[in-house]
């Protein structure tokens, strides 16, 4: 079964016109940019002063371990428990992995509904 790791940290989900070496001093970051937008996900403690929009309140855990890319259904049925849940979430990919964010005040039910559909959280 799936190992989830509990990433103890608060992260914000922003928009921001530019992004900085400073910026990026953080332990965990995440980048996304598009032709309408710059995003970044952050520690909630390293945000940048000049943010357009900010989201605070995330918590998160990862997939442990590296994804192969012929793997097909890992995200699905995570998300599909939390949605059955009634909790939203905000996932983010990178080449190894996936990692979720759940807002605070859902996190701790999150990670009990995952545990008890057998998931090992550690």
């Amino acid at each position: 079964m799936i190992e989830l790791k509990r990433l103890d940290y608060d992260f914000t989900v922003c928009k921001v016109k530019e992004i900085r070496a400073e910026d990026l001093e953080g332990e965990l970051y995440f980048i996304g940019k598009s032709e309408e937008e710059l995003s970044l996900v952050c520690l909630t403690s390293n945000v940048p002063a000049d943010t357009i929009e900010r989201e605070d309140g995330w918590k998160s855990f990862r997939i442990q371990g590296v994804l192969d890319f012929s793997l097909i259904g890992i995200l699905a049925p995570i998300t599909a428990i939390l949605a059955d849940n009634k909790i939203g979430i905000f996932a983010v990919s990178t080449y190894n992995t996936d990692y979720i964010l759940v807002k605070r005040e859902d996190f701790d039910a999150a990670m009990s509904t995952l545990a008890k559909s057998g998931y090992t959280i550690v």
